[in-house]
């Protein structure tokens, strides 16, 4: 039993502590990025597909899938941030949000912050309102792909 219990304390000691997450402004967000910590002001919704939860099972797509497109932002500008399942719920106009592990996704040529299955979803802790630039709108900025020859 005490060889267990020092394997038990050696083990917790080894665990490295958490690291404070480091915030980012949305003009900072850049294409093909990830990792972004994220305290934001949701501007509006819009349900762009909702399908399932009732009826029929139909196959392996019986449950339930929404996806919304909400314009989130800060002090610094405004990105359009796809919402997925229960990431709707959360996204009511006016509510101040921290998004954890987020990542930019480029949909034709556009930048969208996403949140997929390694990242999180919260109601900031710290209610602090948010006054949201929506002049510097990222998502509107069009991207072209271009190779790089060597």
């Amino acid at each position: 039993m005490a060889n267990f219990c020092s394997v038990v304390i050696k083990m917790a000691e080894a665990t490295p502590a958490l690291r404070k997450p480091v915030f980012t402004k949305v003009n900072e967000l850049r294409p093909g990025t990830s990792g972004h910590s994220l305290n934001v002001k949701v501007v509006n919704t819009k349900m762009v597909l909702q399908r399932g939860g009732g009826g029929r099972p139909m196959g392996p797509q019986a449950r339930q899938m929404r996806i919304a497109e909400c314009l989130v932002g800060d002090e610094t500008g405004i990105i359009i941030f796809t919402a997925r399942n229960d990431q709707v719920d959360l996204m009511k106009e006016g509510s101040v949000l921290t998004l954890r592990n987020a990542k930019i996704d480029m949909y034709k040529g556009s930048m969208r912050l996403a949140v997929d299955r390694w990242g999180r979803v919260d109601v900031a802790e710290e209610p602090t309102d948010i006054t949201v630039k929506d002049d510097n709108n990222l998502s509107l900025i069009e991207y072209e792909l271009v190779s790089v020859e060597a």
